[in-house]
């Protein structure tokens, strides 16, 4: 294999730290043949799919990729805004709001988002990285619980634009961050100021996206974080496990996925009498389809006609000062023993010694 040729290099340039925020992706337009495109590479993703490669390229171009595009193509329209894609949006938000944070505290770090399917893709983002001397770069994924078919294909991706480049750049990744407290305490404002403002229901529902559960057999701990990040997210808001509960969404395919399911947990809610739900996602940092479609859309609809009255969506982490602070103090750990402080004036800081001394000889 070839190497890619590497950028020019001058000695005595300085050596530059990055931080990548990366998201899972999104069509570059709410169209049928950009969907089909960003669903050929995500659905592509052996992480993702687990079934053998030749019989699912036969489901995945024989069938999935003539008939879903249109449908989903629909789904994104119905969220799309003027700037684009909310997934988007949100994430090249979180990474110019994480910059500034950082730049606060002294870190001269340079900070871009990346998504793993779709643009700007992460080989692209790690290429012009390179190209501006960075030489440390701190993958953070916007994932906080983690998953082989998320966080680990994140990694996929670094490790197969790394076979390709001769000087490889230090990396570091975060895994997960489902159980820290800054961000429980991110989410728990959220709740907290929306209860403020619209009330609270009589159930919390906490839906988060949902993967076959075989992965929880075969050793993934995506399941059990999920179930971690709302017991510590209940106990903040001082709810008893009467109160609220917990559901996966986004089912694909007849294979069985974690339950219990969340749409029809909320059917099941307003068939037994339950007049008010609040629900929150809190697996997703960014607003998405996920969210804006498929629960505050697709869900509300589904509750309200099983006889449901109140159906209240809890947005998503987005571009909360509580979160972007809480981002902060992840990527800050992280960059722990990385020279990202300026560096102090070797001028300035003889001339202070020099003060200090003659002030101690007066004495």
């Amino acid at each position: 294999m070839a190497f890619q040729q590497e950028p020019p290099f001058s000695h005595g340039q300085s050596a530059g730290t990055a931080v990548v925020l990366c998201n899972l992706g999104t069509p570059d337009e709410a169209t049928a043949p950009a969907v089909r495109r960003y669903l050929a590479e995500f659905l592509g993703d052996h992480r993702v799919v687990e079934i053998p490669k030749p019989i699912w390229w036969l489901i995945l171009h024989g069938i999935i990729l003539r008939t879903r595009p249109a449908k989903s193509a629909a789904k994104y329209a119905s969220v799309w805004t003027p700037e684009g894609s909310p997934l988007k949006v949100w994430t090249q938000k979180q990474a110019t709001l994480l910059r500034g944070y950082l730049g606060e505290r002294g870190h001269q770090v340079t900070v871009r988002y990346a998504m793993r399917y779709g643009n700007p893709s992460i080989p692209a983002v790690l290429d012009e990285l390179k190209a501006q001397g960075i030489t440390r770069v701190l993958i953070v994924p916007a994932y906080p619980q983690y998953s082989g078919t998320t966080t680990a294909s994140v990694i996929d991706a670094v490790a197969s634009w790394s076979l390709k480049v001769r000087l490889l750049p230090e990396l570091r990744f975060v895994n997960r961050y489902h159980d820290d407290a800054g961000y429980i305490e991110a989410l728990t404002r959220k709740i907290r100021a929306h209860w403020m403002h619209h009330g609270q229901a009589e159930q919390l529902v906490m839906s988060f996206h949902g993967v076959p559960e075989r992965t929880l057999h075969l050793g993934d701990p995506y399941h059990c974080e999920c179930h971690k990040t709302a017991r510590l997210l209940a106990e903040r808001l001082g709810l008893a496990k009467d109160r609220y509960k917990v559901t996966f969404q986004s089912r694909f395919g007849k294979a069985k996925w974690l339950e219990p399911y969340t749409e029809p947990t909320l059917i099941a809610l307003g068939q037994q009498g339950v007049k008010s739900v609040d629900v929150v996602c809190p697996g997703f940092t960014s607003d998405c389809l996920e969210t804006l479609e498929e629960i505050n859309m697709e869900a509300r609809e589904a509750f309200l006609h099983a006889g449901g009255q109140q159906f209240q969506y809890i947005d998503c982490l987005n571009d909360s000062p509580d979160w972007i602070r809480a981002l902060t103090d992840l990527t800050e750990r992280h960059l722990q023993g990385w020279p990202t402080k300026q560096a102090d004036d070797p001028m300035a800081l003889k001339e202070s010694r020099a003060a200090a001394l003659a002030l101690g000889a007066k004495d």
